[in-house]
């Protein structure tokens, strides 16, 4: 080996610059020091000492494990959009092997086969539970899925009209991020009723006009409610020109109708239901849609060919991002790629298989079932608020005050949410089914 091959072989890859290097490319361009490169104003330049001590890695480790011991120790029964599904270990230990984290792009496919191959095939796992052709692999999240499918909406529009009707009943934050994405268009945002929880079928009709480009419904609805409605949704949409938009998730749709079969155009909900722990921000959006709007779907699609041998071979196939092609052409601005969490996505699915998937969303009906009967037991309680089918998640109304209660049971070690001042609403998934008893005991204790 030569020395400077050893010299390499020693050193790190990250830091590939030795001392006289660096001393060389300074004086070749005229500078002193790296820090006269960086022109940091004098305000914000902090030049003191932090005064922080060194510690040793042991040492760090017993006061990181106090600090962090310090916190409250709660058993969360909080959904709206954000459930926790137990993620199999094997998940962790697949999808953290080091071809599948430094692989942040897929942009060589001769590299990255096998990640554009798991790509590939959590797309086709998303078209068997929508019943839509085509997938994307890379959304942030349900809101900014749903401002995304706003957007095409209003590029292929077949109405003349710019009006996006959206559920009185919707994630305050689905719909802010709704309408921070059409500002700027000529698109706007109305709501139209809701009946016990669910679609207001005459109300809708009565609200949708040729002024409407887009219904967007929700199946579970942010309040656990199974819409009943869903394909008079989609003919109310037909009559009107419009396109349906359908909010779901990827353990919902193991059981409930296939959005193709009542009409969805576009499909839009929160993925990482699967795969990911709680994250409390960082998701994946889910997003499909019909083959008609290829051209028009945001962000990047693997697709399937054959290499100059015959082989099989994926790549990124349709890549409508500004960075790829003329501002003006382009579909969508995305560009943190949201891939691994889709390797994850993909994996769990694939765990859980058909019958995993169904008995899962089984399981979430029941549950739900079970502990709303178990609270609606208790005097000064009723569950759930609405007479219907729920999943995962239900209301609670109660005599004395919501935020008190929950206030309460955060003291007794249990999360659930405030919606107002006399209703809660509670989340139950396989995570915390088994807590179900200890919540009604705490219930009953505040009460």
């Amino acid at each position: 080996m030569s020395k400077r091959r050893h010299e390499d072989a020693d050193g790190s890859p990250y830091a590939p610059h030795s001392p006289e290097e660096t001393a060389t490319m300074l004086d070749e361009i005229g500078v002193d020091s790296e820090a006269e490169l960086f022109d940091v104003p004098g305000t914000v330049r902090y030049e003191g000492e932090l005064g922080i001590d060194a510690r040793s890695e042991r040492e760090l480790r017993s006061e990181m494990a106090a600090t962090l011991a310090k916190n409250d120790d709660l058993t969360e029964f909080l959904g709206r959009d954000h459930h926790t599904h137990y993620v199999p270990s094997v998940v962790d230990e697949l999808s953290e092997r080091a071809e599948f984290l430094t692989s942040y792009t897929q942009y060589q496919p001769e590299i990255t086969q096998g990640f554009l191959q798991a790509l590939f095939e959590y797309q086709s796992l998303l078209r068997e539970l929508t019943g839509l052709p085509i997938a994307n692999c890379s959304m942030y999240d349900a809101a900014t899925a749903l401002g995304e499918a706003a957007r095409l909406a209003g590029r292929v529009r077949a109405a003349s009209g710019t009006t996006v009707l959206v559920p009185e009943i919707l994630h305050e934050n689905k719909r802010a991020v709704l309408e921070n994405y059409v500002d700027g268009t000529d698109l706007s945002v109305d709501i139209y009723p809701m009946d016990d929880g669910n679609v207001d079928i005459d109300g809708l009709a009565k609200r949708a006009d040729k002024e409407t480009v887009m219904i967007h419904a929700e199946n579970p609805t942010v309040r656990g409610t199974i819409e009943e409605h869903l394909s008079a949704v989609g003919r109310v949409a037909d009559e009107v020109g419009a396109l349906f938009c359908l909010g779901s998730d990827v353990v919902a749709l193991g059981l409930l109708e296939e959005p193709a079969s009542v009409g969805a155009d576009v499909v839009i909900g929160e993925a990482d239901a699967l795969g990911l722990p709680t994250a409390y921000g960082m998701g994946l959006g889910l997003f499909a849609t019909r083959e008609s709007f290829l051209r028009q779907v945001p962000g990047r699609l693997v697709g399937a060919s054959e290499d100059e041998s015959g082989r099989r071979a994926y790549t990124l196939t349709l890549q409508t991002r500004e960075q790829h092609i003329r501002k003006e052409r382009a579909t969508s601005n995305i560009c943190t790629n949201q891939a691994w969490v889709a390797l994850r996505t993909a994996m769990h699915l694939s765990m859980l298989g058909p019958d995993g998937l169904v008995d899962l969303a089984s399981e979430c009906v029941r549950e739900a079932e079970a502990l709303a009967g178990q609270l609606s037991a208790l005097d000064g309680v009723s569950a759930p608020v609405h007479d219907r089918h729920h999943f995962r998640e239900f209301l609670v109304r109660t005599e004395q005050p919501a935020p008190v209660i929950a206030g309460e049971l955060e003291g007794e070690g249990f999360a659930v949410h405030a919606i107002d001042d006399h209703r809660l609403q509670v989340c139950v998934t396989e995570v915390n089914a088994g807590q179900t008893d200890d919540l009604v005991a705490a219930f009953e204790e505040v009460l």
